[in-house]
């Protein structure tokens, strides 16, 4: 080669023999610790971090990595050639990824080749690796011959020479590997990468993937129990329904297919559901019997579990619940653990649905009944025609179609909020978008769902006006026509079913609607402030009667201005309900019927006790009806007046 390569542009400090990991320029990023959840869509030119290395392979690979970052800037389809070439060495020194850390950094290196393999290519000056490799390769050697023989050469320059000989000492070894025969099949093949890349799959604690069967975690019997239960595919629809060409691998792939749920949710909740059986399965007592373990008590109580709120929710509707079992035990179990696992993956795609629980409970309603309508061939009774899922046949069909409208108007909702600013009647929160799952009023959104139904309208619109007139109010703004053209156009018919098109009303708030006020202090703590103000005119009533003992307190007078104490306390009662009212008035349009009767009976018993205590109070008062005891006891006699007689009924009520 004529020219020459500088193999580094910063001279890196080398004290000793050993390697040093490269200086980082200002837009580079700190080194990334690999992990086992990274995925990578685009490509992202940062050095592969080849110091924290499994114990058992840093010594055998770790100078390949190092040398891949120093050339990766200039070179790099030769940095990824000798990072595969530090896989190789890794896979046939721990085939089976038991030692610590092995397959951890396994699957993080096999994710970066696949993310550089088409940049690599691309960038490649060479037809094939063998010829690229042979190029930098004696570019590096012509540099040595070059400059080894100098004796004048500064720092910097004896630095750069150090680099040349490791670099050139790495990519001979790489070229001698792809050149022996096998190995340039091997780094040139991409559907090598892809094939490893399926076989060690990222996890978080469980390795489902082929490549994790000789992991000690899977051979524990709990584990093995759960993996059996969500393997069991016998008896699902063919996939070719599903426009599948390969037969399930379990029963949550099945779901992914009917549903169009999330590849990541469904590899998560995968697991979840294994950890969950194992766990309630391990924790069971052991039974005298050698037989293995079974899950179907583990099933069954997560079940109770996690379908307590959803059977509470159907029968305060009045509804029957939809999960339904054959009578078959097995067939029961795998039904149990589809539905358990529909849940899961409906509560991993939620997001802040999760917050409106009922919300979920109507979601995994309807789908539960197409769930059992796809497991058994049903019939709809309302179409006439086969169960089919609404929303399936995408991968995030789920996630588009049920999930981002609801979370749509949740968000709308929330920018009404202003911060904080604007009045709580103007906005619903997650109570309020909940609530309205609590009533049969919810089946109105349908399945699938009506996106025009008055939930999914945020705009709080003058619903005064009847719905042809609004028609007729933004047709005309379209059109600016005057009053009396539109008067013509009426008489001739003119607008369309569309043009009046009733608007979709805006719900509003549920029972309750927070008003900022002081008066809020007396609402929320009446019973307290009652408390202290009629103890406050009590003692006040016996100071001014220089009460020395408690059974003074039964002198007919005392007793008598003790009493009016409830005269007090009817205003108070009469004052809350007033402002129960008040602060419930914005909502008085969703607010049902009783609800209201009952806060108009509460006013008006407050009214009429606050009028009858005052007005008996003051004409019986000191007009008494005794009774004389025929014992001598420390009653002595018995007076009472018909205010002391209201007093009684009036606490009775």
């Amino acid at each position: 080669m004529s020219h020459e390569i500088v193999p580094v542009d910063d001279p890196i400090d080398v004290p000793s023999t050993s390697y040093s990991r490269p200086i980082l320029g200002r837009d580079d990023s700190p080194e990334r610790h690999f992990t086992r959840s990274l995925t990578f869509r685009e490509h992202v030119s940062e050095p592969f971090d080849s110091e924290r290395l499994p114990a058992t392979l840093a010594s055998e690979i770790q100078r390949f990595l190092r040398i891949a970052n120093l050339v990766e800037s200039e070179e790099p389809r030769i940095a990824y050639l000798c990072r595969f070439h530090a896989f190789e060495i890794a896979h046939h020194m721990d085939r089976n990824s038991t030692g610590r850390g092995v397959r951890q950094f396994k699957t993080s290196l096999l994710q970066r080749l696949e993310q550089d393999e088409e940049f690599t290519v691309r960038r490649r000056k060479e037809k094939s690796d063998v010829r690229e490799l042979k190029r930098v390769y004696h570019a590096y050697k012509e540099y040595i011959i070059r400059h080894g023989a100098a004796f004048n050469l500064d720092n910097s320059q004896r630095e750069k020479l150090i680099n040349a000989r490791r670099i050139a000492s790495v990519l001979y070894e790489v070229l001698k590997t792809v050149t022996s025969g096998a190995g340039p099949q091997a780094i040139a093949d991409r559907d090598s990468i892809r094939s490893k890349s399926e076989f060690y799959v990222p996890y978080n604690i469980l390795p489902l993937d082929r490549g994790g069967v000789h992991q000690a975690i899977m051979h524990l019997p709990e584990i093995k129990a759960a993996v059996a239960i969500v393997r069991n595919t016998r008896g699902l629809p063919p996939p070719e329904e599903f426009q599948r060409h390969q037969p399930f691998v379990d029963l949550f792939e099945f779901l992914q297919y009917a549903f169009g749920f999330q590849n990541g949710n469904v590899s998560n909740q995968r697991e979840h559901m294994i950890l969950l059986l194992s766990n309630t399965i391990i924790r069971q007592p052991q039974k005298q019997s050698s037989a293995p373990k079974s899950g179907d008590e583990a099933v069954d109580a997560l079940m109770k579990k996690f379908f307590k709120n959803y059977t509470n929710w159907c029968k305060f509707l009045g509804r029957k619940n939809n999960i339904r079992l054959p009578y078959v035990k097995q067939e029961a179990l795998q039904y149990k653990t589809l539905y358990i696992g529909l849940y899961l993956l409906i509560w991993g795609e939620a997001s802040n649905l999760r917050f409106m629980p009922e919300c979920l409970c109507y979601i995994f309603h309807q789908m539960a009944y197409e769930l059992h309508g796809v497991l058994t061939g049903g019939v709809s009774m309302i179409t006439g025609e086969k169960v089919e899922p609404a929303y399936g046949g995408g991968n995030e069909s789920f996630l588009e179609n049920v999930v981002t409208p609801i979370y749509r108007v949740i968000q709308k909702e929330a920018e009404k909020n202003k911060n904080g600013t604007a009045d709580h009647s103007m906005w619903r929160n997650y109570d309020d978008l909940n609530e309205y799952f609590w009533s049969l009023e919810c089946f109105e959104i349908g399945w699938p769902m009506r996106l025009d139904h008055d939930f999914f309208c945020v705009d709080s619109l003058d619903t005064s006006k009847p719905g042809r007139w609004r028609g007729m109010l933004r047709f005309r703004k379209k059109t600016k026509k005057t009053d009396e053209e539109m008067e013509d156009d009426e008489e001739l018919g003119a607008l369309s079913e569309e043009q009046t098109k009733p608007t979709p009303k805006w719900l509003g708030k549920t029972n309750f609607v927070e008003i900022r006020s002081f008066w809020q202090i007396f609402r929320s703590f009446d019973r307290m402030w009652s408390f202290f103000l009629l103890s406050l005119q009590a003692l006040i009533i016996m100071a001014c009667h220089d009460v020395e003992s408690p059974l003074q307190m039964f002198n007919a007078n005392i007793f008598e201005d003790v009493m009016s104490i409830f005269i007090t306390s009817s205003i108070l009662k009469l004052i809350k309900g007033i402002l129960d009212i008040i602060f419930k008035w914005k909502a008085r349009n969703t607010m049902p019927i009783s609800e209201k009767k009952k806060q108009m009976v509460k006013l008006g018993l407050a009214a009429i006790w606050t009028i009858i205590l005052p007005v008996l109070y003051s004409h019986s008062r000191r007009k008494y009806i005794c009774y004389f005891t025929n014992y001598k006891t420390w009653l002595g006699e018995w007076c009472f007046s018909p205010y002391m007689v209201a007093v009684t009924i009036y606490l009775t009520g």
